[in-house]
């Protein structure tokens, strides 16, 4: 069994100008960017997930628009599987558990957005299906919330979510760390 990367929804919606704009989103997406590089040279498995909006009210990842669209920071190579879903769990309806089983993987290096929905959820669900999971929390992206009338800043948001994940879901790593143990 091997490791391999997934990267879920870098997709243009969450950048400037999108329809969801998340804060530092052009940081994040750079950073997953090296480590795609990185894991592309030492050859292991990549898997982009791709969200398209399947609720009536969605306002953004409309399918057909180029804010679904996944950035170009991170285009997928054609020999990369790309999996659309539409839930924040990547595995659920999708065949994302089949294709981590057909590339032998065990462990999956996970970057992307959101990191307070579709990271969570999908590390979640990685670890209940045995998998073993590290997320690369500077490759990853968030926005402020809102709860009881109090802001919930990005910053504060993405800093719970790791923690959160970090026992036992996930090791949570840079992008440096991650980096060095590809190569």
């Amino acid at each position: 069994m091997s490791s391999g990367l997934l990267i879920v929804d870098i997709q243009n919606d969450y950048f400037t100008g999108g329809a969801m704009e998340l804060v530092d989103m052009e940081a994040a997406a750079e950073r997953a960017a090296t480590l795609l590089a990185a894991l592309r040279d030492a050859g292991a498995p990549v898997i982009h997930v791709q969200h398209l909006a399947a609720r009536p009210d969605a306002t953004f990842f409309l399918p057909g628009t180029p804010g679904a669209e996944i950035h170009e920071s991170v285009t997928p190579r054609a020999e990369e599987v790309v999996v659309r879903k539409h839930y924040p769990n990547s595995f659920r309806d999708t065949p994302l558990l089949d294709q981590v089983q057909a590339a032998g993987l065990d462990h999956l290096l996970i970057c992307g957005a959101m990191s307070h929905m579709c990271i969570d959820a999908t590390t979640r669900a990685a670890f209940d299906l045995g998998l073993r999971c590290t997320v690369v929390s500077d490759a990853c992206a968030t926005r402020d919330l809102a709860f009881n009338g109090e802001t919930v800043p990005a910053r504060a948001v993405h800093a719970a979510f790791m923690a959160a994940l970090a026992v036992p879901y996930a090791r949570v790593v840079t992008t440096s760390e991650a980096v060095a143990s590809a190569n």
